[in-house]
């Protein structure tokens, strides 16, 4: 997993024929005004949210992601969605798009079958906030696109479900041809369980094979950073709570904007559990605590979430090797006689717990 979205300039070509004001899309979103110039586009989660943000407002189209999401030039069309295109059918086109995601975005697409239903969704890996109601219509309008296109039929969902209420209704239903539900647990786009098997008239085992090994590398390259970069969010979000008590894996899930269920799988696809990630985190924390002698070992132990001192002497022997003290005795013996007291030092700075 990547931290950076590769922004599609073909996103800057689509504004500017709706008649979109870049300039204005840019101050709007806060990004500097060459952010489209680049021959290689990238933003991180947050410039990415701010600029489906800012689409909208200066459209005054609350229905840009719908247009932005649909694509009638196959020119136009990503790369990755060219090889969904040239699969065998729809299903194999949505899982080759969930393959590569992680090459372009921190972001996955989630399918899952329940009886006869086949329920797709988003999930942005490091999102911080609720994602863009324009963004996420964007990318269920792309699915729908490549649903369209590679069948060759006019593939309608059974319905599509959001979080916040929308005011264009009338449009999300025009486009997606079914009902539209609002209030509910989660955003998905949800189709009939045989629609995963409609073949694709765009089949092309060639372009396939000719495609696959490049983004294969591509893939590979990318993910020797994956473990690193989502556990270091997990043990980020754990630090973040970490301050007499033990965050629970409900909290850290909460934080994340994910269910308790995806945070584990997706922990325990990278080789780690939520468990590891909370001894990690405790374990880089005690180090910085020991390391400031502000710090008493029993306001430590109570920081880190332990119960008592002698918890917390167990839990960093079992990291170190050597008890607390001694492992602080070692690596920051104490200062000299003529250097301030803790109660002076208190006195003089306020203390950050990060």
């Amino acid at each position: 997993m990547v931290r950076h979205y590769r922004v599609p300039l073909v996103w800057r070509t689509k504004l500017e024929e709706l008649g979109v004001s870049i300039p204005a899309v840019l101050r709007e979103a806060k990004l500097p005004q060459d952010f489209f110039n680049q021959a290689r586009v990238l933003a991180n989660t947050d410039e990415l949210f701010a600029l489906w943000q800012a689409m909208p407002l200066v459209a005054q189209d609350p229905a840009i992601g719908l247009k932005l999401g649909t694509e009638t030039r196959l020119e136009r069309i990503h790369p990755m969605g060219i090889a969904a295109l040239s699969t065998e059918t729809f299903g194999d086109g949505v899982r080759q798009i969930a393959r590569y995601k992680k090459l372009c975005v921190p972001e996955e697409i989630i399918d899952q079958t329940n009886g006869n239903e086949w329920i797709i969704q988003y999930h942005w890996l490091l999102a911080t906030q609720m994602e863009p109601p324009a963004l996420m219509e964007c990318g269920f309008a792309y699915l729908l696109n490549i649903a369209r296109k590679g069948t060759g039929q006019d593939v309608t969902p059974l319905r599509v479900e959001f979080i916040q209420p929308r005011s264009h209704t009338d449009e999300l239903k025009k486009h997606f041809g079914c009902q539209i539900l609002y209030n509910r647990p989660k955003n998905a786009i949800v189709f009939k369980a045989s629609d995963a098997a409609i073949p694709f008239v765009t089949r092309n085992t060639e372009l396939l094979d000719a495609l696959t090994p490049q983004f294969d590398q591509e893939l590979e390259e990318g993910s020797k950073n994956a473990t690193d970069c989502f556990v270091e969010v997990v043990c980020e979000a754990i630090q973040q709570r970490l301050a007499g008590r033990r965050p629970s894996v409900e909290d850290i899930a909460k934080d994340l904007h994910m269910s308790v269920r995806s945070l584990q799988r997706k922990l325990q696809e990278l080789g780690s559990t939520f468990q590891q990630v909370l001894d990690d985190a405790r374990h880089q924390l005690a180090r910085y605590y020991l390391s400031n002698s502000v710090f008493e070992l029993t306001e430590a132990a109570y920081l880190l979430g332990y119960e008592d001192a002698d918890s917390f002497t167990r839990a960093f022997r079992s990291w170190e090797g050597v008890p607390p003290r001694h492992w602080r005795e070692t690596h920051y013996p104490a200062p000299s006689a003529h250097a301030p007291t803790r109660n002076m030092r208190a006195r003089r700075e306020r203390v950050s717990y990060r």
